[in-house]
């Protein structure tokens, strides 16, 4: 793999748009939101807000939905299609873009992503729904790819830290509106109506950023190179991932010893796909590019598989009302943006490595100490405390391994190392996820994936400290991880 030195990162990226503008012809001291850049950036971060919107909004609509299309029984299922989907479009996007350039496959997952909202809106089956929600799962995998080449080629190294923290800043505003507005459309409109009304909000990304993005970071790195193909090993390998993970999700849900059957053959199919298209060395926490791989994956794997217990535990344990137990991680929105933010200052860049350990520290802390409320005399605002310093570690966490991948990452690596980052950090998602609810559902958690009254009434305390404690340990390990993400220099 070949590292991209800092000053390197300000020379003439190739592009085979004659209109575009060289980075080495981009004003020095412009920011994000300089007239160079100000379009592009308003433009992508519209992007990731629609996402940020989607995830929150159709969250919150989906239980309403699942029992209206008869379907609570394949609540999970819809949550995995898109998973599951999505990890094939990270490499398939990582391909694309290398090849041909952002453009396309940005643009793609866009128009894809609204396509599955519509079929979730209309569907009159939950089986119909589900599958809209792996159209869903396509675009975003498609689009989230798409969208760090686009920084990795556009914007200088300096600025990259900055638009990675209004990235995580695009998140705030639709964690506190996304839940109430999607609630509010949901009991007075229906819940189809969550779903048919996002698209509408893709215009505006598409009218805007699209024209930037021509102009700034089309066509592959290196015009001059012959054209290649796409590495049809590595969709097949991208396939292997999306199935296998799918299995694993499976045998989870379904405690039976028939489920060892698709959790045996779903390992089988997965594990080889996955050093395949992982930088090697990744799982052995090798120096460089491979750390930065699986630090990404611990940090966010951990974290979100420890959050989904959350408002469960709050309304099971201390009778807090859904929209309460929801709302008490709605402050992690801020800290996280202002994480982010922290690490985007220039005078932090030579301290990056010491803020990621400190945020991975926070991060294990916080999941540490999120089940002290199974504990009457602790008061339930330290879940909302503890997880707002979390999210404060992981906003630093996150965007740092962004950079550091752009930084280590040629130009015509951009894709598919992107493409490894995002695999690592969703498919660490799933599988510690599917770990924690295993071992939740073994000592008496009851059922998640069914949302049902009895069995959330029947959730034993230990069953939700068995799903924290190994996350807090996954995180403190990330860590240690941090160490090992520079290179020693040769003598």
């Amino acid at each position: 793999m070949t590292a991209l030195e800092p000053r390197d990162a300000e020379v003439t990226q190739p592009t085979a748009d004659p209109d575009a503008v060289p980075a080495d012809r981009r004003p020095r001291d412009e920011g994000v939101l300089g007239r160079t850049y100000r379009a592009l950036s308003i433009g992508i971060i519209a992007v990731v807000v629609l996402i940020a919107f989607e995830a929150t909004a159709v969250n919150t609509a989906m239980p309403i939905a699942a029992r209206e299309l008869n379907g609570v029984e394949l609540y999970a299922f819809a949550f995995s299609s898109y998973f599951t989907t999505s990890l094939f479009a990270m490499v398939l996007a990582g391909q694309w873009a290398d090849r041909d350039g952002p453009l396309r496959p940005l643009a793609t997952g866009i128009a894809t992503f609204g396509g599955g909202l519509l079929l979730s809106g209309v569907a009159s089956t939950m089986w119909v729904f589900i599958a809209g929600r792996a159209v869903q799962g396509l675009g975003g995998g498609l689009v989230i790819v798409a969208l760090y080449v686009v920084i990795g080629r556009a914007y200088p190294e300096r600025l990259r830290p900055a638009i990675l923290a209004a990235f995580a800043a695009a998140w705030m505003v639709p964690s506190v509106v996304g839940p109430l507005g999607a609630g509010t459309v949901t009991e007075q409109l229906g819940w189809r109506w969550v779903f048919l009304g996002i698209p509408t909000l893709v215009v505006f990304p598409l009218v805007l950023a699209l024209p930037a993005i021509r102009r700034m970071a089309a066509g592959p790195a290196d015009p001059t190179a012959p054209r290649q193909g796409f590495d049809l090993r590595r969709i097949r390998f991208a396939l292997g991932i999306a199935l296998g993970s799918a299995l694993i999700q499976y045998a989870a849900q379904d405690l039976r010893w028939f489920s060892l059957l698709p959790a045996v053959v779903g390992a089988a199919v997965l594990v080889p796909s996955v050093l395949a298209l992982l930088p090697s060395g990744t799982y052995r926490a090798a120096r460089g590019l491979p750390s930065v791989v699986l630090l990404r994956g611990m940090a966010a794997g951990s974290f979100v598989a420890a959050e989904i217990f959350i408002p469960l535990m709050l309304v099971t344990q201390r009778g807090l009302s859904p929209t309460m137990a929801g709302l008490s991680l709605a402050v992690g929105g801020a800290t996280w943006a202002l994480g982010s933010y922290l690490q985007s200052r220039p005078r932090m860049a030579p301290h990056r490595e010491r803020l990621m350990a400190l945020g991975m520290v926070l991060s294990a802390g916080a999941i540490a100490s999120a089940p002290t409320v199974l504990i009457d005399a602790v008061p339930v605002w330290i879940v909302g405390v503890a997880w707002g310093v979390g999210c404060f570690g992981l906003g630093m966490v996150i965007a740092s391994t962004s950079v550091m991948l752009l930084k280590l990452s040629a130009p015509e690596e951009a894709g598919a190392n992107s493409a490894a980052l995002q695999i690592s950090d969703g498919l660490s998602n799933a599988i510690l996820l599917a770990a924690g609810g295993a071992a939740f559902a073994a000592l008496g958690g009851g059922s998640i994936a069914g949302h049902s009254a009895a069995a959330a009434g029947e959730s034993n305390p230990v069953a939700f400290a068995a799903v924290f404690l190994p996350m807090a340990l996954v995180a403190l390990a990330g860590a240690w991880v941090v160490t090992r993400l520079k290179v020693r220099e040769s003598h």
